[in-house]
């Protein structure tokens, strides 16, 4: 009898044993499927630290892969698919204070954004705007402004290709307001981190935003600068300082260039304008932009080119573009995401975009071409890392009697966080 009841004692803790198993594993099932279901596969990738003070130590990457492909150009361009960038960085920000970033294109080995910026209003309690110090994007052009992996269209238009400047080295200070924002550069080393393209530059940039809340935008700017050049060279070997201006067909892999100034000699100085605009009402927008660029030389005729580009864009998903602090999908002030569109379905948004832009490098004898273009995009955005783009080029250039009607196919896969 005693062993018969040591067997039932023994069988009910075993029971209590192995029910008490059985609910911590059902427990953990239910967590770990609560967990499943908060987790966003596209979404939530552990790539930064926040600490218990607000302040934001992470990871940067932007890589695209890119495929071009061309017909109808007599042989003048060829077929490629690489690598068209890949960044890589870090950044460390405190909201409100201050940010770093450090970034480098492996594609090119060249640095890029890579600064330090501190807050007036997180030091002094008072807004008196942003100071930025390092290399960062001159302000004139829109459309060269926004970020690489925000960009509607898989390659810049035409006057953003030849008259925008690029990143150069300096400092620059911005106030920003829901109405309105001022941004004046004084960029006073050289164009690259590299030492290249010796010269300085003063830049400024204003917009008026009457219309300003999530999905309804109305922004209207222009912009002005002044590039003085340097002779470039070793003390004993100086070359006098050259201008030039150029585009590809709105492609990225080809080295080709069907309008060109060509060398401009004795260059002084560039002086560049801009004027932009962008509308947004849901998911619909438009963005439009004129460029101009004059170049001052010592000796010889001034030189005069100009461009222009507009487009329109719709979200058959229903969602908006995203714009603050002066751009499209602008992180630089304000978290952390880069993302043009952001879904609100599983699986991604779906735009439609159409583009013409026109450039003119003809000027007195100098025959760099005209060109226009038409292009026809389309992106999927895919939660809020993966975007994947393809784009159809209708190319017309006319340069000393040659023109050339080239149709190009663009498609891009991104990845970014």
């Amino acid at each position: 009898m005693a062993d018969k009841h040591g067997e039932r004692r023994a069988m009910a803790q075993a029971r209590k044993r192995y029910g008490a198993v059985a609910w911590l594993a059902a427990g953990l099932g239910l967590a770990g499927q609560a967990q499943a279901a908060d987790y966003d596969v596209f979404g939530d990738w552990p790539t930064h630290v926040v600490a218990a003070d607000g302040t934001d130590f992470g990871i940067g990457v932007l890589y695209q892969y890119d495929l071009n492909r061309f017909k109808h150009d007599d042989g003048r361009l060829e077929d490629a698919q690489t690598n068209r960038r890949k960044y890589f960085g870090f950044y460390l920000r405190k909201p409100g204070l201050y940010d770093v970033n450090v970034q480098y294109d492996f594609q090119v080995r060249q640095w890029v954004d890579t600064f330090v910026r501190v807050r007036s209003k997180g030091l002094f309690g008072t807004d008196f705007g942003n100071f930025r110090l390092g290399y960062s994007k001159t302000p004139v052009g829109f459309e060269g402004v926004t970020s690489s992996g925000a960009t509607t269209f898989i390659e810049s238009a035409l006057p953003t290709q030849a008259i925008w400047e690029g990143r150069r080295a300096g400092l620059d200070w911005s106030l920003i307001r829901r109405t309105w924002l001022i941004n004046l550069g004084w960029y006073f080393w050289h164009k690259d981190l590299d030492g290249n393209n010796p010269g300085r530059t003063v830049a400024g940039r204003v917009a008026w935003v009457p219309v300003n809340r999530a999905g309804h935008v109305l922004h209207l700017g222009v912009s002005a600068s002044r590039e003085t050049l340097n002779w470039s060279g070793n003390d004993g070997d100086r070359v006098p300082p050259t201008a030039r201006l150029r585009a590809r067909p709105e492609d990225g892999l080809s080295p080709v260039r069907l309008i060109d100034s060509g060398a401009l000699v004795n260059a002084d100085h560039i002086d560049r304008r801009g004027v932009e605009a962008l509308w947004i009402d849901g998911p619909l927008s438009a963005q439009g932009e004129y460029l101009d660029a004059r170049v001052k030389r010592d000796g010889r005729p001034g030189y005069h080119a100009s461009g222009y580009y507009a487009f329109v864009t719709w979200t058959l998903t229903g969602e908006s573009r995203v714009y603050n602090d002066g751009n499209v999908a602008d992180r630089r002030y304000r978290g952390r995401d880069l993302t043009a569109i952001k879904p609100r379905q599983r699986w991604g948004a779906v735009e439609l975009a159409l583009r013409y832009s026109r450039l003119d490098l003809d000027d007195g004898a100098i025959t760099g071409g005209t060109e226009h273009d038409w292009t026809l995009g389309a992106n999927w955005y895919l939660g809020e890392h993966l975007k994947f783009q393809t784009n159809y080029v209708w190319v017309s250039s006319d340069r000393r009697g040659v023109q050339l009607h080239p149709r190009v196919f663009e498609a891009r896969a991104q990845l970014s966080f």
